[in-house]
């Protein structure tokens, strides 16, 4: 009898315990999901920080086989169809009067766009990215820059007065890299500005609109196979058009430039050149703007200290 009741005992002890394998099965995999969402958390960090870090390290290595500082443009295979983000930009200046146009000139190609600035204007990089060329080259574009950028394109920026950033230097959109200038093969002071993709100079009036101070859109979807005609239509929408652009510069040195007519609208861009000792609370009440204002169009802060001669635009 005892020895039934022990069988018994044991048989329902048995049973009892392999049922209950499958609940601490499915117990310890709910102690454990949390864990792996955790998990899965980090390894998504991790791979966003190695991005972020091979990007700054070298931008648009998809595009880019290596990083080097030789040679300021040097042409591989461009993409058959390739996207470039325009969104978080900075005008490079914010002149709106251009003096050349992107493509033929004097018997030879001009690869980019000059935009009239004054010798000391403030020049900024158009997008984030990483510099990759400071030099000087005499017989073309002076003292010049060269920044590739995360969105495949290399922007450059020639006949600078002075370069105020250094090779390898990682650098944001609208971060001051130089001032405006005449040096190199230049008959005047200007900003020469190129964008360039795989080493290949594309037209800028493409992506930028420098009188209206804006990108052309989001983004800028080049296509080989329709660039020239692109390039030939931004060029009379956006490029030099002679008598519609008007700079002149007033006795007491404020200028007024840029007349411009458009869909039967004049709009007028007031300019004023800092003197010395001035402060932006004292060209505020002689402009009768805010100073919010003044900072808002030439993307710089209250606390930023100006230089004699910089040209701040007003309205």
């Amino acid at each position: 009898m005892n020895l039934k009741k022990t069988i018994k005992t044991f048989a329902i002890s048995l049973m009892l315990a392999v049922a209950a394998v499958p609940t601490h099965g499915q117990d310890l995999l709910a102690r454990q999901a949390p864990v792996d969402r955790k998990m899965a958390a980090v390894d998504t960090i991790m791979l966003r920080s190695i991005s972020v870090r091979e990007e700054s390290e070298s931008p648009a290595s998809e595009l880019y086989a290596n990083w080097d500082n030789r040679y300021a443009h040097r042409a591989t295979e461009l993409p058959e169809n390739y996207r470039i983000d325009l969104r978080h930009f900075c005008m490079p200046t914010t002149s709106r009067v251009i003096t050349s146009n992107f493509g033929s000139r004097w018997g030879r190609q001009h690869k980019g766009l000059d935009i009239k600035v004054y010798i000391g204007d403030t020049i900024r990089a158009a997008f984030s990215g990483k510099v990759r060329i400071v030099r000087y080259e005499g017989g073309g574009y002076g003292k010049y820059i060269v920044i590739r950028h995360n969105n495949g394109l290399e922007t450059i920026y020639g006949h600078l007065s002075k370069q105020l950033v250094q090779e390898n230097q990682e650098v944001r959109a609208g971060d001051v890299i130089g001032l405006g200038g005449n040096t190199g093969r230049s008959t005047g002071s200007h900003l020469h500005f190129e964008t360039r993709l795989c080493g290949v100079a594309l037209n800028p009036a493409l992506m930028f609109d420098f009188r209206e101070q804006d990108v052309t859109g989001d983004y800028y979807a080049f296509s080989r196979s329709t660039y020239d005609a692109e390039s030939a239509t931004a060029t009379r929408l956006r490029g030099k058009q002679d008598g519609s652009t008007m700079a002149r510069e007033n006795s007491d040195n404020d200028f007024a430039t840029n007349k411009r007519m458009t869909s039967g609208l004049t709009d007028q861009v007031q300019y004023h050149k800092v003197a010395k000792g001035e402060t932006l609370e004292a060209i505020s009440k002689k402009r009768g703007v805010s100073i919010e204002k003044i900072c808002k169009l030439n993307h710089i802060t209250k606390t930023m200290r100006l230089r004699p001669g910089q040209i701040l635009r007003y309205s």
